[in-house]
């Protein structure tokens, strides 16, 4: 069946509503704090609900359900359009960014990547800080949703083993898809207030401990100030963060798991495990890295290691230290984990876990099948068989996923970046992570040298990377439509 129009123009309309809504408070945080730019937010907010009117409006009268195949091209619309009225008030004065900078600006917070043309943010008003926050914050949980609800059913990467397959009761009264989500959302929320309120117990200030909770969560890394976390020099602070940051890399679902009950089994799921394991040995052998090779102290070169290992690993991209200077092993090291990511199901963005676990798995099938060709060797996952169909799958995603990295660095060298930047710069945005290599787009970098041209390149990688590549993908298949 063709995928309707009308269901994704009513939902935008809702969406924009919401936007609009947020900037009206945030017209009133500027009220409040006096930071003058209460009149750009407030426009911003009617011109959004205007277009937001419009398309409810235009709707009216219809009857339509949202299917699946609806809800894939709402999603492709909305991570497009969103941004473009979530970045109004960054083009008017007193910010004035340009139309380029200030539209990827917002589709770095709603896709939660983190990478910033603005600069100076020590200096900016509160109101700005709490918008740029507040639109990972959102992005984030959409996030969740996109990979619990819409995934599955496309059949995209393997996530179809994600089909919502757990043991949960929900009440008759609630559809579960509904009772799983607004369960989801008070994971989500409690994580956040219990992430604010140790961040301010540790030394932060209320506003930039709401901040950082905010964007610690949701795995994004905006910060409230230009050297990011190295900015507070607390071990006690990163320690925290790293804490909240694999929280927010774990499967929400499974985080759900966990509150409901059940055997520890049944409760946890596997990719949890290999991803902590995995976390704490590259750990192990960067902090080793700093303590031999560059006489870093052990409390120290352990806390730094953790921090950004942990940061870079979640596609977080927050920095206590520019791990550009500690040379080549250690800039290789970020690199590589800059396709790892977190959990499936999490905020977090790249190739993730579950994927690699599933690759590795069919790898091992092989080899046992060439030494023995007779050999019974399922694919599994956990205590699931896997069907070859999925890990066809999965196999295709990661296969696109390096084929879309390939075609972003070469863009990029095109337009005359250079070939480490050019590189760094296509791992960054296709895994939605923020800080790259090297002294332009590094940890001590901006993205605000890249030309427009570079800047619009990264803002459709930056989509594209956020909604799995195939979710895009997809809507350019004549089949799509049929």
């Amino acid at each position: 069946m063709l995928p309707q129009i009308w269901p994704a123009v009513l939902t935008l309309g809702w969406i924009l509503f919401a936007i609009s809504a947020g900037e009206g408070v945030m017209a009133l945080v500027a009220l409040a704090t006096e930071d003058g730019h209460a009149e750009e937010f407030g426009v911003s907010a009617a011109v959004t609900a205007v277009v937001a009117g419009g398309c409810v409006l235009t709707t009216r009268g219809r009857q339509f359900q949202l299917r699946f195949r609806d809800a894939t091209l709402l999603t492709v619309v909305a991570w497009i359009m969103v941004p473009a009225f979530a970045a109004l008030p960054l083009i008017a004065e007193p910010v004035n960014l340009s139309l380029v900078d200030a539209y990827f600006e917002m589709v770095s917070g709603i896709t939660t990547t983190g990478a910033t043309v603005m600069v100076g943010l020590d200096d900016t008003a509160k109101s700005v800080l709490l918008w740029r926050s507040f639109s990972q914050w959102i992005g984030g949980i959409g996030i969740i949703g996109f990979a619990i609800v819409i995934l599955p059913f496309l059949k995209i990467g393997g996530m179809q083993l994600f089909r919502l397959e757990f043991t949960e009761r929900s009440e008759k009264s609630l559809p579960r898809m509904r009772s799983i989500a607004i369960a989801v959302v008070e994971i989500y929320v409690t994580l956040t207030a219990a992430c604010f309120v140790v961040y301010w117990m540790l030394g932060m200030t209320p506003f930039d401990a709401l901040n950082h909770a905010m964007t610690t969560i949701c795995t994004a890394g905006f910060s409230t100030h230009d050297a990011s976390f190295a900015h507070f020099d607390s071990a006690a602070l990163e320690w925290a963060a790293i804490l909240f940051m694999i929280l927010g890399a774990l499967p929400f679902l499974s985080l759900l798991r966990m509150l409901r009950g059940g055997s520890l089994q049944d409760r946890f799921d596997t990719q949890v495990t290999t991803f902590v394991s995995v976390v704490a040995i590259l750990v192990a052998i960067l902090a080793l890295w700093l303590f031999i090779a560059l006489d870093f102290p052990a409390d120290a070169a352990l806390t730094k290691a953790a921090f950004n290992v942990v940061s870079i690993a979640t596609t977080t991209g927050y920095a206590s230290a520019d791990y550009v200077l500690w040379g080549t092993f250690a800039a290789v090291w970020f690199f590589a984990l800059s396709f790892m990511g977190g959990c499936t199901g999490s905020t977090a963005g790249a190739i993730k876990i579950f994927r690699f676990k599933v690759m590795y798995a069919v790898v091992r099938q092989h080899v046992q099948r060439s030494i023995y060709p007779h050999v019974v060797a399922p694919i599994r996952y956990g205590r699931r068989v896997i069907p070859d169909e999925q890990a066809a799958s999965v196999g295709v995603f990661v296969f696109i996923y390096l084929l879309a990295f390939a075609g972003m660095a070469i863009v990029m060298a095109a337009l005359g970046m250079g070939g480490e930047t050019s590189i760094s710069i296509a791992a960054s945005t296709i895994g939605n992570i923020g800080p790259g290599i090297g002294e332009v787009i590094g940890p001590a970098g901006n993205f605000s040298s890249l030309p427009d041209a570079a800047k619009i390149v990264m803002c459709l990688g930056m989509i594209m990377g956020r909604l799995e590549i195939l979710a895009v993908l997809i809507m350019f298949m004549p089949s799509f439509y049929r």
